[in-house]
């Protein structure tokens, strides 16, 4: 079992930052990817950024690419997700998920454990 606690999230202007942690407990944290998902109401959960059981490789999907930027530290059970540059868009809850496999995907069917979730809106 992994439990996954995401905080950070929090009301912010456009253009501005946050920064979104996910600690874990349960397992070794080195052993599974991390996976960062948004959700809107009424739509299907959206990846947004993957780090690697090593932290080695990262991995974006274009909406957040160059804005985005997701870290590790195996020795605090923590990710970070470094928001800059916030958009309108960008509101919405956003969930951090384990994959105990050894690959980086980015179906949101593949994780096995997921956080409860922490909402981000960004204002105009």
């Amino acid at each position: 079992q992994v439990q996954l606690v995401e905080s950070g999230g929090g009301l912010v202007q456009a253009g501005g930052s946050l920064r979104l942690s996910c600690v874990a407990s349960g397992r070794t944290f080195s052993s599974y990817v991390i996976g960062w998902f948004r959700q809107v109401p009424g739509k299907e959960r959206e990846f947004v950024a993957a780090i690697s059981r090593s932290g080695g490789g990262t991995y974006y999907a274009d909406s957040v690419e160059g804005r985005f930027t997701v870290s590790r530290d195996n020795a605090k059970n923590t990710v970070y997700r470094q928001m800059n540059s916030l958009k309108p868009e960008d509101t919405a809850a956003y969930y951090c998920a384990a994959d105990l496999s050894v690959g980086v995907r980015v179906a949101a069917g593949n994780y096995d454990y997921w956080g409860q979730g922490t909402q981000v809106t960004v204002s105009s």
